[in-house]
């Protein structure tokens, strides 16, 4: 066991935060310039949660949350200063289809962005631009309130225990960022005796999930097609999204195609522990009949990710949501948004962390 507990910070202000996904790395973000020392911990080898990219056979694909949109002002301002470098634009619509595989054309989105490296870049280019620790492959068991454990003023601070047992802390503040299920686990497994703590497990308990798993198929051939994105809006297919990621620059060599095929909540609920090698030729014929080309039946490699709590479908209560932020115990994400959109949970970590650093000391 370590003890990363440090008893002897006097300042900066301290900040634990747990989740390097979008929300937590906006929050890290917003405090940049503020005098306050951020630590994340993240249980996962990388950062950005759901925006997640993988590689393999010499493709880099983004296999969660698939482009970040400027449909507000603050990303369309924030994506270039980040750094233009890498950053493309996916050309291509998003089409529609129905219950019976009908396509329909006609763009959903607005101006659709992602990068070479893949879109893992939003949240590892917004903590390169802090001072932020982040300890990868951490994750967090246990969460402490601990009266009078400030050196400087005697006040209440928080701590993190990880599965290893290791520690971390004090912190003046705490942020948990990761889905609603989860972050309702951590606050039942904290250690302060509060009333609030209660009324917030109930709210965080009652935001709803959808359930995807992403089947990812590869092809040594490449067709045109008019569109980047297929999404099935009402929900009545078996495949809820499907898209092809040789639209994006850096991504798929020449010649090759490399499909996106997001599985319905229903789908997916009944089929999340099934072996890959099971529901692969059932899905890859649901993508040929989907495209009219039997070739799509026989990808030449798959690979496969379940997110079991992908897209929230409400909101965090409203009054819940400052609940306990007095006592310096935050909550962030898009669920707290109410919307399984990537800029709507790093906007919510930003301004949380807005209101962390004027509210901390």
């Amino acid at each position: 066991m370590t003890d990363r507990v440090d008893s002897s910070a006097d300042s900066p202000t301290r900040l634990g935060i747990v989740g390097a996904g979008a929300a937590g790395a906006g929050a890290a973000y917003a405090l940049r310039d503020a005098d306050v020392d951020v630590t994340i911990v993240e249980k996962s080898g990388g950062v950005c949660g759901r925006a997640a990219t993988r590689r393999k056979n010499g493709c880099r694909y983004d296999h969660g949350a698939n482009y970040v949109t400027e449909a507000d002002e603050r990303t369309a301002a924030l994506l270039p200063e980040l750094g233009t470098e890498g950053l493309v634009e996916i050309d291509e619509p998003v089409w529609t289809f129905d219950a019976a595989g009908e396509i329909t054309a006609g763009d959903r989105e607005s101006t659709k962005w992602t990068w070479t490296e893949g879109i893992t870049q939003l949240a590892k280019r917004l903590l390169a631009a802090t001072d932020a620790t982040v300890h990868r492959r951490t994750r967090t068991a246990e969460v402490a309130r601990e009266e009078g454990k400030r050196v400087d003023d005697d006040a209440a601070s928080w701590t993190l225990t990880d599965t290893d047992g290791d520690r971390y802390g004090p912190f003046d503040a705490l942020l948990l960022t990761p889905p609603a299920p989860q972050t309702a686990d951590l606050l039942r497994a904290t250690d302060w005796d509060d009333d609030r703590l209660d009324s917030l497990v109930d709210a965080v308990s009652a935001v709803p999930y959808r359930t995807v798993r992403t089947l990812v198929f590869h092809y040594p051939f490449r067709d045109s097609y008019p569109w980047y994105g297929l999404v099935n809006p009402d929900k009545e297919h078996a495949i809820g999204w499907l898209s092809r990621e040789e639209c994006k620059e850096g991504h798929v060599p020449d010649g090759e195609s490399l499909l996106i095929v997001q599985m319905g909540p229903e789908w997916s609920t009944t089929h999340y522990d099934d072996p890959l090698s099971d529901v692969e030729p059932g899905v890859a014929d649901r993508v040929a009949t989907l495209l009219d080309d039997d070739r799509y039946a026989d990808p030449d490699w798959v690979d496969d990710q379940g997110w079991r709590y992908a897209l929230p479908d409400a909101s965090l209560d409203a009054d819940a949501v400052r609940l306990t932020e007095d006592a310096g115990l935050y909550v962030a994400g898009d669920w707290v948004a109410g919307e399984g959109r990537v800029p709507r949970a790093l906007w919510n970590g930003y301004d949380v962390g807005e209101r962390i650093g004027s509210d901390t000391p």
